[in-house]
């Protein structure tokens, strides 16, 4: 399985377009016969898995403050067990919310917006705004507050839902610069002070519309439920570049985005459960969530800081959300697994030489095992149960996406954690359908051949270099076509360039990024167009090559390369491991807070001694490698606004946070 083809070309040519061999005389467009809207798909799960639990969320019993030797206050959480709704229920709370919504002003065709983090009333409020086609306006709960007045504005919403903490922190202060708002819904069960907002904006609980939409006048009301060309959600990326982009993606786009998705998860049904704690403003997320309920799964709600045992607001001694929900389906970005696979490995460096070395022998053995096509039940067992269990120990499949994944971690992942992981690739442009790979192929680096919605084909792009004549394989900018493939970016003509219909009428969406296709028909993404820089001299240099290489470097958690035109040589910033320098530091005989060990000199040498050590072993040729580096001691989050919620880094924001470093390693210039 591993070596068959998976894609070919329907031309004959190197440059494709490139079909799943599963379904190559035609695009998939639906799952289900008849099923061609989002409302129909979840009407036909309650139909099916009608008592079933569906969405599940874990109680606070207790919270407590915790101060850190630093002097900073820490909340720590102690959850119980999780609650569970189940299908009828949930489609109950979704027929009250929307005829709720409706009465208090709602119409169908005009957008509303949701505002808020990855949570069950999320999912209910989305359900509610499909059956009634109030298209969805998505917006990460961690976009700056001048990003989320743009968008708000910009869409144009009326009604807007969110959280009571998000309401507080965050919109209060933007609500009077925008325009048309009238009602807002908060989705907690507490009581908000509804004073101190503009005048003309109403403030509703979750419950209180749930409350009036039950009313017999409006739950009678009729009607009018989407068709498959009516828009479903717009999507603001929050966009590695620039302000955020709305992409408009319509009832048929998710459709047969999923269905291209749920192909490549073998047996995915009701003895599944998925754990949710990636934003559901991002379309991988809530595509894996609304396939789910189409196909009888139960997801447990999560977050990024309760995740496991370790997570940051769990109480030391009390349990993570993986540890009591115990999921079989995790999606999960780059940055995650890496902290992870990082995590594990410096736990196996403070081993005594007997563990560590039974450690190696088990995981080459195990290597070997998968490499031909079996598994190390023996292994698992003695060797890396406890890794297994930090996810709860009943994970069968992972997918990764956001970002491409190293080969490192993937195959750290498929060892340690004993179920294989799946890369895929995919845009908020293309529904996050685009590839993913098969679980029976364990190979690293690639993310699968295309999907059976869509094709993919490569185009030249002179100037990189990249062409379908490149041997081994044939590179180029992908190109993604299908019913997948979104209508364009909303209010904006003038950057839809990147979409075009070919003669057939079929919709392509170019990419930006820069691929490779190997004999079976999969992909591996090589390069970004954005993220090349020519030096003084003429050399090209690709920013992201440089970063995902130089990832591997124990000593760093992040890294961005950066590069002048007119100059001569790349330098980056890091943010470095804390345990790891921290421990060099002493060793070294440096002592101080962690931001004076971070700016000091002899462990910005030490730091690029370890980058020229891994990037001369891993072949970067010498203009590529860093020659200076400034090393942060604050870690890039999405709530910095330093990278985007898939922990892309935000290469613009970057550039202005360390504009003066900059200037000192370029000499002054």
């Amino acid at each position: 399985m591993a070596k068959r083809i998976k894609a070919k070309s329907t031309s004959g040519k190197t440059e494709g377009p490139y079909r799943s061999v599963d379904h190559y005389n035609s695009l998939a467009v639906m799952d289900f016969k008849g099923k061609d809207t989002l409302d129909k798909l979840f009407d036909y799960a309650v139909e099916r898995f009608v008592d079933a639990d569906c969405l599940g969320t874990r109680e606070t019993l207790s919270e407590e403050n915790e101060t850190q030797p630093t002097g900073k206050v820490f909340k720590k959480l102690i959850l119980g067990d999780y609650k569970w709704i189940s299908y009828k229920e949930m489609d109950e709370q979704v027929s009250r919310l929307g005829s709720g919504i409706a009465a208090l002003g709602q119409q169908p065709k005009n957008t509303i917006a949701i505002f808020c983090e990855t949570r069950a009333e999320w999912m209910i409020a989305a359900q509610a705004c499909f059956r009634r086609n109030f298209p969805l306006v998505t917006l990460y709960s961690t976009l700056g507050e001048d990003a989320v007045a743009y968008g708000l504005n910009e869409s144009g919403v009326t009604h807007l839902i969110t959280s009571a903490e998000l309401l507080e922190t965050k919109l209060k202060t933007v609500l009077p610069e925008i325009r048309n708002l009238k009602h807002i819904i908060y989705v907690d069960k507490k009581n908000v002070s509804k004073t101190g907002y503009p005048e003309g904006i109403q403030i509703h609980s979750m419950e209180s519309v749930q409350e009036l939409g039950a009313k017999p006048e409006h739950m009678s009301a009729a009607l009018s439920p989407p068709v498959p060309s009516d828009l479903a959600v717009i999507m603001y990326t929050s966009g590695s570049t620039g302000r955020p982009k709305g992409v408009m993606i319509v009832h048929s786009n998710l459709i047969a985005g999923m269905t291209g998705q749920c192909e490549r998860i073998p047996g995915l049904g009701p003895k599944d459960t998925y754990i949710g704690y990636l934003p559901l403003a991002h379309v991988l997320e809530m595509t894996a969530e609304i396939s789910c309920v189409t196909y009888g799964c139960r997801i447990g709600y999560s977050s990024p800081q309760t995740l496991s045992d370790q997570s940051t607001k769990i109480k030391k001694g009390s349990k993570g959300d993986c540890s009591v929900l115990k999921p079989t389906l995790m999606a999960a970005v780059p940055e995650i697994m890496d902290r992870i696979y990082k995590n594990v490995m410096s736990k196996v460096q403070e081993m005594n030489y007997l563990q560590k070395t039974l450690f190696k022998l088990g995981y080459d053995y195990k290597l070997e095992q998968i490499k031909r096509g079996y598994d190390a039940p023996l292994c698992n067992m003695l060797l890396f149960k406890k890794v297994k269990a930090l996810l709860g120990g009943n994970v069968r499949m992972m997918l990764s996406g956001g970002a491409p994944l190293s080969s490192a971690t993937q195959r750290f992942m498929n060892i340690c954690f004993c179920c294989p992981v799946g890369q895929g690739y995919g845009l908020t442009e293309t529904c996050g359908a685009g590839t993913i790979t098969e679980v029976s192929d364990y190979s690293t680096g690639r993310v699968g051949a295309p999907l059976i919605c869509c094709e993919v084909k490569l185009r030249d792009w002179a100037e990189g270099g990249y062409t379908d004549r490149d041997k081994p394989h044939p590179r180029g900018e992908i190109l993604i076509g299908g019913p997948n493939v979104t209508m364009g970016y909303y209010k904006s003509e003038k950057i839809n360039d990147d979409f075009f219909e070919d003669a057939s009428g079929q919709r392509w969406f170019c990419t930006g990024d820069i691929g490779e296709i190997h004999p079976d028909g999969c992909l591996q993404i090589v390069d970004r167009k954005k993220d090349l820089v020519k030096l003084q001299a003429g050399e090209y240099v690709s920013l992201g090559k440089v970063e995902s290489a130089l990832k591997n470097c124990s000593l760093i958690d992040n890294i961005c390369a950066y590069a002048n035109s007119d100059q001569n040589y790349v330098i980056s910033f890091v943010v470095p491991n804390q345990k790891k320098l921290s421990a060099l530091a002493s060793k070294k005989g440096i002592e101080g807070t962690w931001e004076e060990i971070c700016n000091h000199p002899t462990m910005e040498t030490e730091v690029l001694k370890e980058i020229k050590e891994v990037a001369t072993s891993i072949k970067l040729q010498r203009f590529e490698i860093p020659v200076k580096v400034r090393l942060s001691p604050e870690p890039w989050t999405p709530e910095t606004g330093l990278v985007t919620d898939a922990f892309k880094l935000k290469r613009k924001e970057l550039k202005n946070h360390y504009l003066n470093d900059i200037e000192r390693m370029y000499g002054g210039k």
